[in-house]
């Protein structure tokens, strides 16, 4: 009979691991998906130093990364569990309607077009739009000297466009995949210039501070959230007490620090966390 029992507890034990996982739906809430599975998938950007980059060695490093990493610890997930899936400004809100990615902590500016197709928490960093330039282009001191010249942004992405709205209604404009390939464009001369929030712009100075630098007049305000499916309230407040609690103990400053505080960019002051 001792068999019987012990066939019985792993038939129990095969068809409990085999429901397991069916009783979470990419509809659940965030909190609900975490706590279920002790695994987030995060969508974060692999091409921004400073911010969140893959490094030769196959690590994650950077502020957004680190934002992350402390809110999936508040809902329980080690970062041992989590799963970084690259995304883009093209696929962040693609990638988290399709079930891809649980949350989007990618320099995701929050604006009320995006508000109708997910929701965020935060903003958890304000920043401006700005420009990237070659040292050698004195002559360039705002989005209004741009008119004649060419200006680069990446697919899916806005800045460029708002220069030439606001700014430079003559100003060409130029689209790459990934801004690095931006960059390498601007130190080949190809282009003139590379728009997009002074942050991400400073953690390529840091790389080449020789031979770029950012104007240093930013033109909007940013402010970054963090991507979840839209209607998931429960999801947003859980992440805006993450944020909350990682600007009250300082790890918030301590990343900043860590990550920008090399370039030598300003470091603006925590943003308020609102109730939603």
């Amino acid at each position: 009979m001792r068999w019987r029992t012990l066939l019985g507890s792993a038939l129990l034990l095969v068809t409990a691991a085999g429901c397991g996982p069916s009783r979470v739906s990419p509809t659940d809430s965030l909190v609900t998906r975490a706590s279920a599975t002790d695994h987030l998938t995060v969508g974060i950007r692999f091409d921004a130093p400073g911010l969140s980059e893959r490094t030769v060695d196959g690590r994650f490093v950077g502020f957004d990364v680190d934002v992350a990493t402390f809110v999936a610890s508040e809902l329980g997930v080690a970062a041992k569990d989590i799963t970084w899936r690259e995304t883009t400004p093209a696929t962040r809100e693609t990638d988290l309607t399709s079930g891809a990615v649980d949350l989007v902590v990618a320099t995701y500016s929050i604006t009320d077009k995006r508000k109708q197709v997910v929701a965020f928490a935060g903003p958890y960093f304000t920043t401006g739009q700005d420009l990237l330039v070659r040292r050698t282009s004195p002559d360039i001191t705002g989005p209004e000297t741009l008119n004649g010249r060419r200006l680069c942004s990446v697919t899916g992405s806005t800045p460029a466009q708002q220069v030439r709205d606001r700014f430079a209604q003559a100003v060409q404009l130029v689209e790459y995949p990934r801004y690095p390939d931006c960059v390498t464009a601007l130190l080949a001369g190809q282009i003139d210039a590379v728009t997009t929030d002074g942050v991400i712009l400073a953690g390529y100075v840091a790389r080449d501070p020789e031979l770029l630098k950012v104007v240093g007049k930013p033109f909007s305000k940013e402010s970054y959230g963090v991507g979840l499916r839209k209607d998931d309230t429960q999801g947003v407040n859980a992440v805006d007490d993450a944020i909350r609690k990682m600007i009250s103990s300082g790890d918030w400053l301590r990343s900043l620090n860590a990550n920008i505080g090399p370039s030598g960019y300003q470091l603006p002051a925590p943003p308020e966390v609102t109730e939603k």
